[in-house]
């Protein structure tokens, strides 16, 4: 009984009430406007036709326009009007300015060594061009001087990291989407607390919708009387907002200016199998030492200056010449934020980029496979054309209506040549790209529509290191773990479950 009793007062469940609420009040109203005021009704029905028309003249994604455009056609009135609600709020016009304000703010302190990329270029012009576009996008540059490690599953990752956070001597910074009590997190709040203790500074921040039901409301006060600076991301309210679509996905830690990882690793047990949700949980990270980290601090401060309301003095988190003279590491390092207020999908491009230029293979890891028709595409086109494209998949997921979508693209992926695979001893969240024996990146980038067109994200993008070589091991180890899907399997469905999967697929670019 307490269970239950804790569950139907979570702060969760009272959000989503809340939100039920107004939109049963809206078509409450609505529904009054018809009976009543047939006049105003019909002026609504113009009006509904004219959001239809400017949604199909925006530059979105088209799939996304669609699933707008369809509950606005059969519930004209509502959809027009909560569409319309969302659009026009005015704090999500200002969150927009804000977040773009400072990201310019920040511009000129990423300049791009023009050795290092004239030097990628004599080298290899395709990875060159590859390099110039996440430049010139996300104006992050590529580095030398910068040291990677793979980690292929939480556990290894927890290892080091541990490792670093004991050896900070100025600050730590750490940026996740999900932070739950436990094994993992009290590890890493010992360390905090005590480095807090010893005048370093330390500062956290999580997203508030993702830890929604693994932190208690305004648990950033709790971190905060142990001298830790902390933040909740865009703090959710059970408000008709648009800004609640956006959420910090990210995963950036970063130590000293020096010292950095990133990948698909939350703080909570169960990425590093201390506590078992969905069977074996394989996750994948990168530690990134060197110049390349001073583009993970700027992405942490970016997000943590809109947050705070504060301007930061960012050279004073640039560590010194001399920490970095140590580094011989071999190849190129990139690390890149998307932006979802900045009308480019940087994340999407550059996985595309890497799947339209693979020579002979690219594999890829994805917890969620939920795809627009771009992706399709040129996946398809890869495939057709001879290379080798692997995708893995968990086989127990965590989200089921996510997990039905992600089966819908099978069949037409495979019959162009994809392999798709099931990682059969649980749930797989890695986000990881291998090509070639060259490129490879590691990050927070699912393939579905929310990481790729809503969510802020961050990612690592490599070539020619030996951390490169080291995913396509993981990968190699990986496959012997996994079922290979036939078309068989995706043809032997029955038909209730194929109008379910088309209803969701439907709606996938809102989920």
């Amino acid at each position: 009984m307490k269970k239950v009793l804790k569950v139907l007062f979570s702060r969760i469940v009272t959000m989503a009430v809340l939100l039920i609420i107004q939109i049963a009040i809206l078509i409450y109203l609505i529904l009054k406007l018809r009976s009543s005021y047939l006049f105003l009704y019909s002026l609504f029905g113009i009006l509904s036709l004219t959001v239809v028309f400017f949604i199909t003249s925006q530059r979105s994604n088209p799939s996304h326009k669609l699933a707008w455009v369809i509950p606005i056609m059969v519930f004209p009135v509502f959809g027009a009007l909560l569409y319309i609600i969302l659009r026009t709020n005015g704090t999500g016009r200002k969150f927009r300015k804000t977040i773009n304000d400072i990201y310019k703010r920040m511009l000129p302190l990423m300049q791009q060594e023009k050795s290092i990329m004239e030097e990628l270029e004599s080298k290899d012009r395709c990875a060159a061009n590859q390099a110039r576009y996440i430049l010139n996008s996300s104006g992050f540059p590529i580095y030398k001087n910068t040291e990677t490690r793979y980690f292929p599953s939480g556990e290894e990752f927890f290892v080091s990291f541990i490792e670093e956070l004991k050896k900070a001597k100025k600050f730590i910074f750490i940026e996740t989407f999900i932070i739950r009590e436990g094994l993992m997190w009290n590890t890493v709040l010992s360390i905090l607390e005590k480095k807090a203790r010893q005048g370093l500074d330390i500062r956290v921040m999580y997203d508030d919708a993702g830890c929604m039901a693994t932190l208690p409301n305004k648990y950033y006060e709790k971190l905060r009387a142990k001298g830790i600076k902390c933040y909740a991301f865009n703090p959710f309210a059970p408000l008709l907002d648009i800004r609640l679509n956006h959420r910090d996905h990210r995963k950036i830690i970063v130590i000293d200016g020096h010292t950095a990882f990133t990948g698909g690793i939350n703080l909570a047990d169960e990425y590093i199998n201390a506590y078992e949700r969905f069977g074996y949980w394989k996750d994948a990270a990168i530690l990134v030492k060197g110049a390349a980290v001073w583009s993970m601090t700027l992405m942490f401060l970016h997000l943590w200056e809109y947050i705070s309301n504060t301007q930061e003095d960012y050279l004073k988190f640039r560590p010194e010449e001399s920490e970095l003279e140590d580094l011989t590491a071999e190849g190129y390092v990139q690390p890149f934020g998307d932006n979802p207020l900045d009308n480019e999908p940087v994340g999407e491009f550059t996985y595309i980029n890497m799947i339209g230029r693979a020579k002979k293979y690219v594999y890829i890891y994805t917890p969620y496979l939920v795809l627009d028709n771009e992706l399709t595409t040129v996946l398809i086109l890869a495939a057709k054309s001879g290379v080798d494209v692997r995708i893995v998949t968990p086989h127990i997921p965590d989200k089921w209506y996510v997990f039905i979508v992600t089966q819908s693209y099978y069949e037409i992926l495979i019959e162009a040549g994809v392999k798709i695979y099931e990682y059969d001893p649980g749930f797989l969240h890695s986000k990881a790209f291998v090509c070639d024996d060259e490129m490879g990146i590691v990050g927070s980038i699912n393939l579905d529509y929310r990481s790729l067109y809503f969510h802020f994200e961050c990612g690592v993008w490599l070539y020619k290191t030996e951390s490169v070589r080291k995913i396509k091991d993981d990968f190699d180890a990986t496959f012997e773990h996994c079922r290979q899907i036939t078309l068989d399997d995706c043809r032997n469905i029955n038909l209730p479950k194929r109008i379910i999967r088309g209803f969701f697929r439907l709606f996938a670019p809102l989920m």
